[in-house]
């Protein structure tokens, strides 16, 4: 059987021989696939000529009875039949076929013989996604589409972008200028591991760092990912995480201390944003910016890790407070959440957030991303929220994946999360009730780039996991041996497109630190 990552649903042989893919092979397509013929040609690397006539065809068909994302594929040494219910299904199918002719040897005239079979397949779960923090560590635009590229070739179909953070603002906003010219840049990286903000004894590289996308760069992306079948989210990190914004415009901050430049270390930084109206209009345009850009229907806000201390200690934001008849400052973050919720909504939207939402007061449509654990997003679920699974312990590719005595890594995260244990995670928890598990969209993995300092590295930290998780997602993970034989054929797939990748684990699920 062919070495399939994610496995297929299902997939059976039909016979003995195969079917022949060559430059040659006509491909004979109904209408409204024609973008579908274009990508199909590009992944495969063959002109596929249109032929009605032509011997062993390859065939793209439609079966509006399928799901948006199902297809079958029917292989027979008379040609292949490819059937979805439209462009969603034919771009997903066509990874799959990318796949089967890639782990076939060429012939001597340049094709491969695909194996007779029939695959019917279809993801469990709708939210499949990759995030990428680009506000750590910027990286140049086609590297985000080379994320694209490497998230569509195992059937994700999310990339959420973490464009803001207390190190750098990444989107021009052309009503806020500053926000680039000053926020997207710092003066120097810490070295090493997090520190506090103030650390006497932090040492650090000495180097400018910076950048940002220009929203005519990101329209291409998103557009580049919808050919790909991928939805680009973005999200601007609000109210905490602001200490970029605050450079730009220190009148969005809260006044307790003079205006601090972008921020050089990780961790948490006290700096957040005030809850003055003109600060609410300042993020109402900037997410007016946004929604130009990234027509998807999910906006990310952030809402994580927001130090309360100034918000405390600020007689102007305890007026507020008193204006708005708020008993305390956690009352005040749902307030400050559900104003540019309910602005999302009302431009048809659906705000997203972090677990730390619940805990405020989640907004009436808001999704949830359960990143502290699987307990925020049971409880939301349960509420009626849908919910994306993003457990740190399970999905975040920023520790080691093996021992470091063991196996010479980069610097990471010093904890350990094999490939092996992120198969073994299952993103619906157990016991959770029907009606509640309806609400789990699926989960994602997470690249927080702080000791990612580069592409290369990027890509090292997400493979091979990202390879496991995607499986999970899909709704096949089964058996860790019989997978980890399929991920070693898969691994020199990746090595063939050049990815730089981790090692494959050699233990059982749940026997590293993170299990």
């Amino acid at each position: 059987m062919p070495h399939l990552v994610p496995r297929p649903a299902s997939m059976t042989t039909t016979g003995p021989g195969g079917w022949r893919l060559a430059p040659t092979t006509p491909l004979r397509l109904e209408a409204g696939l024609e973008p579908v013929a274009g990508l199909l040609r590009e992944l495969l690397g063959l002109p596929l000529p249109p032929d009605a006539a032509g011997p062993a065809p390859l065939t793209l068909r439609t079966d509006p009875s399928l799901a948006p994302e199902a297809y079958r594929i029917e292989v027979t040494p008379a040609g292949a039949t490819v059937t979805a219910a439209g462009p969603g299904g034919h771009r997903v199918a066509a990874q799959t076929l990318r796949q089967l002719a890639d782990g076939a040897a060429p012939d001597e005239r340049g094709g491969v013989t695909v194996p007779c079979l029939l695959i019917e397949d279809a993801p469990r779960f709708r939210w499949r996604g990759l995030l990428i923090d680009v506000a750590r560590h910027f990286y140049p635009v086609e590297f985000l589409h080379r994320l694209v590229d490497l998230a569509a070739l195992h059937r994700l179909n999310v990339l959420h972008l973490h464009l803001t953070d207390d190190q750098g603002w990444r989107i021009e906003i052309e009503k806020y200028p500053r926000l680039t010219e000053v926020g997207a840049w710092r003066a120097e990286t810490l070295v090493g591991r997090y520190t506090c903000q103030d650390d006497p004894d932090a040492v650090f590289d000495g180097t400018p760092h910076g950048g940002f996308y220009t929203k005519a760069e990101l329209r291409a992306l998103v557009a580049y990912a919808e050919s790909r079948g991928i939805t680009v989210v973005p999200e601007i990190d609000l109210p905490g995480h602001m200490r970029a914004a605050i450079a730009a415009y220190p009148e969005l901050g809260n006044g307790l201390e003079p205006a601090r430049p972008v921020c050089t270390t990780w961790g948490i930084t006290e700096q957040i944003l005030n809850v003055e109206e003109s600060t609410l209009q300042f993020c109402r345009d900037v997410l007016t910016e946004v929604l130009e850009v990234f027509p998807g229907p999910y906006v990310h806000l952030g809402g994580d890790e927001v130090p309360k201390r100034e918000w405390r200690e600020s007689p102007r934001v305890q007026r507020r407070m008193r204006e708005l008849g708020l008993p305390d400052e956690s009352a005040l973050a749902a307030w400050f959440t559900r104003q540019l919720a309910e602005f999302l909504t009302a431009r048809g939207r659906r705000p997203i957030g972090w677990d730390e939402l619940l805990e405020d007061g989640l907004p009436a449509g808001t999704a949830l991303m359960s990143w502290r654990g699987e307990e925020g997003g049971a409880r939301a679920a349960r509420l009626g929220h849908d919910v994306v699974m993003t457990p740190h312990q399970l999905t975040y590719f920023t520790v080691y994946q093996a021992a470091p005595e063991l196996v010479e890594q980069p610097l990471a995260v010093a904890e350990v999360l094999t490939a092996a244990d992120v198969y073994a995670y299952r993103p619906v928890p157990a016991g959770l009730p029907a009606e509640a598990a309806a609400h789990v969209l699926g989960g994602q993995g997470c690249l927080w780039t702080e000791l990612m300092p580069d592409a290369r590295h990027v890509e090292y930290m997400a493979f091979p996991r990202l390879c496991a998780l995607a499986e999970v997602l899909w709704g096949t993970a089964g058996d860790y041996p019989e997978f980890a034989v399929r991920l070693a054929a898969h691994l020199r797939r990746l090595d063939r497109l050049g990815v730089a990748h981790g090692p494959l684990p050699d233990t059982a699920p749940g026997t590293s630190a993170a299990g």
